[in-house]
């Protein structure tokens, strides 16, 4: 008898945060970790940002406006931490449920004050931080408030369905970052996306359904998209001027979360800008199915044509050369004529 290939539930959550509000947000989170293990999912999904929120108010508001600096210190303030609190409550919840969980965080570094991360954070079923996914390149008003990530985190992770990956926003729509998972073996993909685009791009659901389905074709494999909606408090806090308010108030501007199989087939949604939880039954065998045709990580592809490179290597702004034991300390420099301190 040959491979055996697991069938699981997976489940998308379409929702927004409590917005700018850490411990509300993670609580939100938490309960629909749990109706979503309750529901029989393995696998759940959420979107971008998701603790405390998404950085959208730069789609209507001047970077240095004084309120759009006000949401701005929300944002660091409200800002997870890896490990932390959050996490741990975070784990506590995919441990209760049976399920891995993939969630968008505003990442900030330990007993850090500033550089913020947008971020993909993966729980497995027994509540351990399985690793995180910071995003490569933020993108329009991120830039403001998230530095990119870096190769390290341009990964896949092991599970007992096989291997697991996600990108965020437009990440799902970068050639090189998808192949570098579909490289890696990815069969189950979690894309993550905000509440909105900003007025002058295209809908975003439009973008999640092309987007991903050109995602699961080029890596044969099942994807969750996890989209953002607009709230009733973000409708108040976020509009600028008139036209920012009847955008918001148009509930298609946000939603479309669904589900594709690997055969890049719709199997579930797309939601409409309502919030809930969207379920599919798959089959992890239908991967086989996909890389029979073309596996671009694979036989359909000429290594000794196309080659990637990634790069995991972390750069280091301050490093702290210590002198090996035993070894004499530096002597002190003796300050040459015309070097005193003081002159200029």
């Amino acid at each position: 008898m040959g491979e055996t290939y697991p069938k699981l539930r997976v489940a998308a959550v379409q929702a927004a945060p409590v917005f700018l509000n850490r411990d509300a947000s993670v609580e939100k989170a938490c309960r629909l970790i749990r109706e979503a293990g309750a529901h029989g999912a393995r696998l759940v999904g959420f979107p971008e940002g998701f603790v405390p929120a998404h950085p959208v108010w730069y789609h209507f508001r001047p970077a240095t406006e004084k309120e759009s600096h006000r949401l701005a210190r929300e944002l660091v303030k409200n800002s997870v931490e890896i490990p932390g609190p959050a996490t741990e409550a975070l784990g506590a919840a995919a441990r209760a449920a049976k399920c891995y969980v993939v969630i968008g965080v505003c990442e900030k570094r330990p007993g850090a004050m500033g550089t913020l991360y947008n971020t993909q954070l993966f729980i497995d079923c027994h509540g351990r931080i399985l690793g995180k996914h910071q995003k490569l390149m933020p993108t329009v008003g991120e830039r403001l408030v998230h530095t990119g990530g870096f190769g390290d985190t341009l990964l896949t992770f092991d599970t007992e369905f096989g291997k697991l990956s996600g990108l965020i926003c437009g990440e799902n729509s970068n050639p090189l970052a998808i192949f570098a998972l579909a490289a890696q073996g990815t069969g189950l993909h979690v894309a993550s996306w905000p509440n909105h685009f900003s007025p002058s791009e295209h809908k975003m659901r439009d973008v999640v359904m092309f987007a991903s389905r050109s995602l699961s074709y080029k890596a044969n494999c099942f994807v969750l998209n996890c989209c953002g909606i607009i709230s009733e408090e973000m409708k108040r806090v976020l509009p600028y001027a008139e036209a920012d308010r009847a955008f918001l108030e148009e509930a298609d501007n946000g939603g479309g979360t669904c589900i594709i199989g690997a055969n890049s087939l719709v199997l579930a949604g797309p939601m409409g800008g309502e919030e809930g939880i969207l379920y599919a039954d798959i089959d992890l065998e239908d991967v086989v199915q996909a890389k029979l045709v073309h596996d671009y990580a694979g036989h359909y592809n000429r290594p000794d044509i196309f080659t990637l490179t990634v790069r995991s290597a972390v750069p280091t702004l301050f490093q702290r050369l210590d002198a090996p034991p035993g070894a004499p300390a530096p002597a002190e420099e003796v300050p040459q004529a015309g070097e005193n301190a003081g002159e200029q």
